[in-house]
């Protein structure tokens, strides 16, 4: 559980307010915050630094005002949530890649559950819903970012849709973080893990997105897109800082895989 100073500290870094009561309008609330402030982002993976399962993460996010993976930005807003008083849950999932899921523990998303209800909340899945998606219901759920839906699968798992594509399963036994060392373990040591060999950065707007891809800047506004093609570090270095909130005295080298096509879980932008 978070003390009450860190967790001010939390609500000040999502520029948030505190809730009265855990309930749906501060959850919506929390979550829409947290979206827009903190960023999807895999420079722990390029730089190699340790990725820890417990709350030394929130030093990361709160402290560096940096973003991260499913495996960062979730577990950090599992405890604000839990020690806002929410009834949250940790569970594990499994990504759709083109044309098949990859194993077990390949996504880390939370569950909410008020008033009977159960809610899905991820603010660690690149371009995802801005709010909690109500579980437990196949009619279509309007986004900021979308139009999202989820559906069972068996009698233990449910999928969740994006504008007609699915995105990823995720299962309903609760587990714990600890449970995903070793899927962190395969990200950051294993040559054809992507994240590990390309700068990724991605962030909603109040009304559009920004995505960098290595050294391709892509901003997304209802008019459209702009692409640019930053020429050196200096301006990447100044493109996350500006766009991000990340700041980076140089950034690292670049793998011996970056030249090879992105394999992404899902789209950026």
């Amino acid at each position: 559980m978070l003390n009450e100073k860190r967790i001010d500290e939390y609500l000040n870094r999502i520029s948030a307010d505190r809730p009265a009561r855990p309930d749906l309008d501060a959850l919506r609330h929390l979550q829409e915050r947290h979206a827009l402030s903190v960023p999807w982002e895999t420079l722990a993976l390029r730089l190699g630094d340790e990725i820890p399962l417990d709350e030394r993460i929130l030093e990361k996010i709160i402290d560096r005002r940096r973003g991260g993976g499913c495996c960062e930005v979730n577990p950090a807003f599992y405890f604000l949530l839990e020690s806002l008083g929410y009834d949250v849950t940790i569970h594990q999932g499994r990504v759709w890649i083109i044309d098949g899921f990859t194993p077990p523990y390949n996504h880390l998303v939370l569950k909410v559950r008020l008033d009977g209800v159960s809610w899905l909340v991820d603010v660690g899945f690149g371009k995802l819903s801005r709010y909690p998606l109500r579980l437990g219901s196949a009619e279509a759920q309007l986004d900021p970012h979308g139009e999202f839906s989820t559906r069972r699968v068996g009698t233990d798992a449910t999928e969740v849709i994006r504008d007609g594509q699915l995105l990823y399963r995720f299962y309903d036994a609760p587990v714990e973080l600890s449970d995903f060392t070793y899927t962190l373990w395969w990200y950051r040591t294993a040559p054809d893990a992507s994240p590990r060999h390309h700068l990724l950065c991605s962030m909603p707007a109040e009304n559009g997105w920004a995505t960098l891809k290595n050294d391709t800047l892509t901003l997304t506004t209802p008019e459209g897109s702009e692409v640019t093609k930053l020429v050196d570090d200096a301006e990447i270095i100044a493109a996350l800082d500006k766009w991000f909130g990340v700041k980076v005295d140089e950034l690292p080298e670049k793998g011996p895989y970056e030249q090879y096509p992105l394999r992404m879980s899902f789209e950026l932008d």
